[in-house]
């Protein structure tokens, strides 16, 4: 029987170059990562402890600098990786099942920027999430930009790709999550409505919002109380006030 909520396995056009330090390390760091490659300095690899199978090149900045995009600031360190292996949706929710565990859940919905993603990865280490769910088709792959902006949390962090936003809404739901969309014509504010419930915190792509079939599978919607001075928050902002507002309820 096919197993719900797993994203189609397809192999990447070419393995991802991290770069930086927080990103090399933390990619360094998790068991589950396969580094292939790496380049750096002499003086950026003083006092790292690399593993013998990993191939080091040495190399100054400037060459460093053509490895990756736009001369990115790299710090000295850049590695190839394999992408982590993909997580099922099912297998991540049987993660929280235990009695006393709150942690969130961030659902994005057509959140395409890797700068976004990865600001979201990095709050939702932070405010402890369960990991994120994103939608196969209309959210970036594993990048350096996404690990930079992460600043370590994508090694940390599960993230879950679906066919179906929709259909893995309703397998969160069955897993017992209160499903809230984040929308700015809400008529309750967020801190209304989290309750004592489980949290699945629904977001969609800056601008364009969350799309209505998304809307119809949340539970309740609900908007952050910000000031009518200023018409809305960058999605990764808003992102990591909610995880702080289910962080901080009583």
């Amino acid at each position: 029987m096919a197993r719900r909520g797993h994203r189609p396995s397809q192999a990447p056009a070419s393995r991802p170059r991290f770069w930086g330090r927080h990103a090399v390390l933390a990619a360094l760091a998790n068991p589950e990562r396969t580094v292939r490659k790496m380049w750096a300095t002499r003086e950026a690899l003083a006092g790292l402890d690399i593993p013998p199978v990993i191939p080091i090149t040495y190399a100054d900045v400037a060459d460093l600098g053509r490895l990756v995009p736009n001369d990115a600031p790299h710090q000295g360190l850049v590695i190839e990786v394999e992408p982590l292996e993909d997580i099922w949706l099912g297998d991540l929710l049987e993660q929280g099942q235990g009695e006393d565990d709150r942690r969130p859940l961030v659902v994005l919905d057509q959140v395409t920027d890797p700068h976004n993603v990865g600001a979201i990865l990095r709050s939702a280490a932070a405010f402890d999430a369960l990991g994120i769910v994103t939608q196969d088709r209309h959210s970036p792959p594993e990048s350096g930009a996404v690990a930079r902006t992460a600043s370590g949390a994508l090694e940390i962090v599960p993230w879950v790709r679906v066919v179906n936003l929709s259909r893995a809404l309703g397998e969160i739901a069955e897993a017992g999550f209160w499903r809230v969309g984040l929308a700015g014509e809400a008529t309750e504010t967020l801190g209304n409505v989290i309750g004592a419930a489980r949290i699945a915190l629904v977001l969609g792509a800056e601008g364009e919002g969350m799309r209505h079939n998304t809307m119809q599978h949340c539970d309740q919607l609900a908007r952050l109380p910000i000031s009518p001075r200023i018409e809305s928050l960058n999605v990764s902002n808003a992102a990591a006030i909610a995880l702080y507002a289910v962080a901080a309820r009583d």
